[in-house]
């Protein structure tokens, strides 16, 4: 790696020369601000927070984008004439914003907010004039826009085009430009796929998931409701983040005394779901391979991505596993087996699902989600609403215990978290399919070859004398270069893990906020990703078909997997949408 030698306030360093000055700056220490700047995703130059003086230079330039190797002169960060032009920036950013900070969704996790505390902006109105005309787009179940909140650091613009998809962009020009849709077409109406990533990328409050907690504390008042809860696996490993937990705490056991204190009746875990997953969609590639059925056989368990595929990549549907997602399968197995067993009215229980998922809101919606005569959930939580909702029925985090989940679907095995990260699916998978085919336990359960933050991973696994050959793949803009070789015969496959969000569930839209300064210069997938197999590795059982729980399951109400009751409960199939 070659260096080059420059001068920052004074004094003299030695840094990669390939960096920006804003790389080169926090690489001696020294923190720049930046708005619209988030590594890989957008680096525009366009807020101009991140000026800097450059001595020689006729004008202060953008750090996030100005190459080190270019600058001849001493670098000044913090010089009056640069911080003086930062509040500047700042003022007139709130000239066209709406300040109703109290009641914002992001209030104390506002990068905007946070950068007026920090440059003393004491007069909000120093550039007070005509603002330009918003309107609130609430109309997809996820989300909702309001650019009066929007800075137009475009970041959410960046995160959709990473994502493939490029639903939003910037519409008319000068003081009318605002981020949507084309033609300002209301979200809903484009081939958005709900993933999120805008919302977890904007430094402000334009962006937010459609908040849901108000219902939840309804049901929770409801005497006649039986409201029961289930967590997602990632949850466990992001939850911890909002109450000032390092990125990857583990805080299962907090997490579910919290959700009794909130008056749960029931306090489930999603992995049970998981566990079955893993036993239906093993059975289902096994037949296939055994039948001469559609290979490759691609996961079905991520919303966002099975949105995609409708979308976008409608001629692989056939390719998908027709199993229900473990949040789907979850809801079934609550208002069946779960009813039955406890002499529950199903039409009485109120089935809330935590989810670090946006299009896990969506997904409940679909009219095929109901295998037992009814919504298998009623209502999705991202981990961020879980937390709201915490905090205004005063839970005090700080002083939970450890506690347990509910029997019996709140019991699984180490296969079941690993679901939360990319490859995760895949493994738990391949632990299953490999003891079903080869009839002998496996020496080791842990397939490391599939593990990883790549955004494309093969492997050939050997499994009863047969090579296996399998690809594990997150973040649409991989998947879509995945599929496009496929369909181009360069790839072939056996088997096919997809998960809509770079890094799997870990990184989904609905995970706590984290600054760009954070996302920037920490790697949050990686520290979450190791709390979940920490979880795994902690397990007396680390194979879904080991699970004492999912055997009682089919034993006493399934029958066998792919049988015809579990098809009715736990299987579904997929539709051809317009992306127009």
């Amino acid at each position: 790696m070659e260096n080059v030698n420059v001068v920052i306030n004074g004094k003299e360093y030695s840094v990669p020369k390939h960096f920006t000055i804003l790389e080169a700056a926090r690489y001696v220490g020294i923190d720049i601000p930046t708005l619209c700047y988030l590594k890989d995703i957008n680096e525009i130059g366009a807020c101009r927070m991140c000026v800097v003086e450059v001595k020689g230079a006729r004008s202060l330039v953008a750090a996030c984008v100005y190459p080190i190797a270019d600058v001849r002169g001493e670098i000044l960060t913090h010089s009056k004439k640069v911080i003086d032009s930062r509040r500047m920036t700042l003022e007139l950013i709130l000239s066209n914003h709406d300040k109703k900070c109290l009641s914002c969704d992001r209030s104390k996790t506002c990068e905007l907010q946070a950068l007026c505390k920090e440059y003393n902006v004491e007069n909000e109105d120093a550039f007070a004039g005509s603002k330009t005309e918003t309107v609130i787009d609430c109309s997809a179940p996820h989300l909702v826009r309001d650019n009066a909140k929007c800075v137009l650091c475009r970041r959410c613009v960046g995160a959709c085009k990473n994502q493939f998809v490029s639903v939003i962009g910037a519409n008319d020009r000068g003081f009318d430009t605002n981020i949507g849709c084309a033609f300002n077409t209301e979200l809903n109406n484009v081939a958005c796929v709900a993933c999120g990533q805008c919302i977890v990328a904007c430094p402000t409050g334009a962006l937010k998931e459609k908040d849901e907690t108000a219902k939840v504390i309804e049901a929770l008042n409801d005497p006649t409701k039986h409201v029961v809860v289930s967590t997602a696996p990632a949850v466990r490993a992001t939850l911890g983040e909002c109450f000032g937990d390092a990125p990857g705490t583990l805080v299962t056991g907090k997490m579910v005394a919290a959700l009794r204190r909130l008056g749960f009746d029931a306090v489930f875990d999603t992995d049970f779901g998981a566990d079955l997953t893993i036993i239906e969609e093993g059975n289902e590639f096994i037949q296939r391979v055994q039948n001469k059925g559609v290979l490759p056989m691609i996961t079905s368990c991520s919303p966002g991505w099975i949105n995609f595929v409708e979308h976008y990549y409608p001629d692989f549907i056939p390719n998908l596993s027709t199993c229900k997602s473990p949040q789907q399968m979850q809801g079934a197995m609550t208002k069946t087996w779960y009813a039955k067993r406890n002499n529950i009215d199903p039409a009485s229980i109120y089935h809330v699902s935590i989810m670090p998922c946006t299009a896990k809101k969506g997904e409940c919606q679909r009219d095929e989600m109901k295998g037992s005569g009814y919504a298998d959930v009623d209502v999705v939580l991202t981990t961020r609403e879980l937390a709201k909702l915490m905090e205004r029925c005063g839970i005090n985090w700080s002083l939970l215990p450890e506690e347990d989940f509910d029997p019996i679907l709140g019991e699984s095995t180490g296969a079941a978290p690993i679901f939360g990260v990319t490859g995760g699916v895949m493994e738990a998978a391949l632990r299953t399919v490999a003891e079903k085919l080869e009839g002998k336990e496996l020496a080791d359960v842990n397939f490391t070859t599939v593990r990883g933050l790549e955004g494309i991973k093969e492997a050939t696994i050997n499994v009863a004398g047969i090579d296996v050959k399998v690809a594990v793949t997150s973040g649409l803009n991989n998947v879509a270069a995945l599929l496009d070789d496929i369909r181009a015969g360069k790839r072939s496959y056996h088997f096919i893990e997809v998960m809509c969000c770079p890094g799997g569930c870990i990184n989904g839209g609905g995970q706590p906020i984290q600054p760009a300064v954070v996302r920037n210069n920490v790697d949050l997938r990686a520290l979450r990703a190791d709390a979940l197999y920490r979880e795994d590795a902690g397990k007396a059982v680390r194979k879904s078909h080991e699970s004492p729980a999912i055997k009682l399951a089919y034993e006493e109400f399934l029958g066998e997997p792919g049988g015809h009751k579990a098809h009715e409960l736990l299987h579904t199939e997929y539709t051809k949408r317009s992306r127009y």
